[in-house]
């Protein structure tokens, strides 16, 4: 072989290994990612693939409502690292607002930041991603308390592409958001006390997915708008896509809301908005008390795909203990409601489906309270 048809074959060679290298980034989906805005439309992972943590998952696949998305998308079992967590010793110490600031500019994956009792007044910004191996934490107990200065503007705490860090045990109050995620993956909220919030609690929104919020108490929200004033809110309405998703569906999927204590909200304890799939909501408390009525009026809204809702307890709602609805042709549809227990103390019913094609509500279901009984459907084993 000659000098110049062994180049030919090197060149030809080193393409070949780079279109192999292309396909098997392609299959796998890189660093496991979805596509972020700026970075084309947000695609569900492989039905093969684990949730977070990447453990296994009993993910099916199921076409996308037509003219919504371009991908299937994944249904069924929660992020296999819905466990709770435990801070590992602080490798940060913060005593004040302008120290938390500095250590979340210079936060880098494995870091623990502590946060010691007092006030941290301001507004609090993360961007730096942890990883898998090394997730970055904020650690503190109730007395520390981050405090936003009033519910009519700004979030109190906001993770922005902030992957992999953990939110734990410390208070937030007086924001018009206490805790925003934006573009955030593989994220635990844990422990937390969020109160006097202007509008939502807790907010997953914008590609936000395989995330765990559990184990916090939510109250004293909707100061700024009553109607704004959910709990725990996951992903976008449809009204919002172009503002917060380049127009596409606001795919933040497979999130966890387990064990969490929700009361005097005035707009659903947690809303699941369409555009969303395959999550997990279990084993909360709800009180509906303060729902401002109108279309606030349940504990639980879903509007999203093949979420499972189970083992939870409400108490006093306006109209409805739990609801789906179809904002959006094909979503608010195969969600399953198992073995959840409401006192609904209202004129409605515990289990209101609209549509009820693709929607089950299981037997092992107790409604007490309800005038117009179980459900607008009949129960399945």
């Amino acid at each position: 072989m000659n000098a110049a048809s062994r180049a030919v074959w090197l060149a030809g060679a080193a393409l070949a290994v780079a279109i192999a290298t292309l396909v098997v980034v392609l299959a796998t989906g890189g660093d496991g990612d979805s596509a972020r805005p700026g970075a084309g439309p947000a695609s569900a992972p492989p039905a093969s693939r684990g949730g977070a943590g990447g453990g296994p998952s009993a993910f099916a696949t199921h076409p996308a409502p037509t003219g919504t998305a371009t991908a299937p998308r994944p249904v069924g079992s929660a992020p296999a690292s819905a466990d709770a967590v435990t801070c590992p010793a602080a490798t940060v110490e913060a005593g004040d607002a302008t120290a938390l600031k500095d250590a979340l500019a210079a936060a880098e994956p494995g870091d623990v930041i502590h946060l010691a009792d007092g006030r941290y007044e301001g507004r609090f910004t993360a961007r730096t991603p942890g990883t898998a191996g090394k997730p970055i934490w904020v650690c503190g107990g109730p007395g520390a308390v981050i405090d936003a200065g009033g519910a009519k503007g700004g979030y109190a705490v906001h993770l922005d592409g902030a992957d992999h860090w953990r939110l734990v045990g410390f208070t937030v109050r007086n924001a018009q958001k206490g805790v925003m995620a934006d573009r955030v993956r593989h994220a635990v909220v844990q422990g937390l006390t969020v109160e006097h919030i202007g509008d939502e609690a807790i907010h997953l929104r914008a590609f936000s997915s395989d995330n765990v919020v559990r184990d916090n108490t939510v109250r004293d929200t909707g100061l700024r708008r009553p109607k704004f004033g959910e709990g725990v809110y996951v992903g976008s309405a449809r009204s919002n896509w172009c503002t917060v998703t380049r127009c596409e569906p606001d795919s933040s999927d497979r999130n966890v809301v387990a064990g969490n204590h929700i009361s005097a909200t005035t707009a659903e304890a947690v809303d699941i908005k369409e555009g969303t799939t395959g999550g997990v909501v279990t084993r909360n408390t709800f009180d509906g008390s303060d729902l401002s009525g109108s279309h606030n009026d349940s504990w639980v809204d879903v509007k999203g795909n093949g979420w499972t809702i189970s083992s939870n307890t409400g108490r006093h709602t306006s109209e409805d203990g739990f609801q789906t609805h179809e904002i959006l042709d094909g979503w608010g549809r195969d969600n399953t409601f198992r073995g959840n227990i409401a006192h609904v103390d209202g004129p409605g019913y515990g289990f209101h489906l609209t549509p009820v094609d693709g929607n089950k509500v299981t037997c092992d279901n107790k409604v007490t309270g309800a005038a117009k009984g179980l459900a607008n459907t009949d129960c399945t084993a």
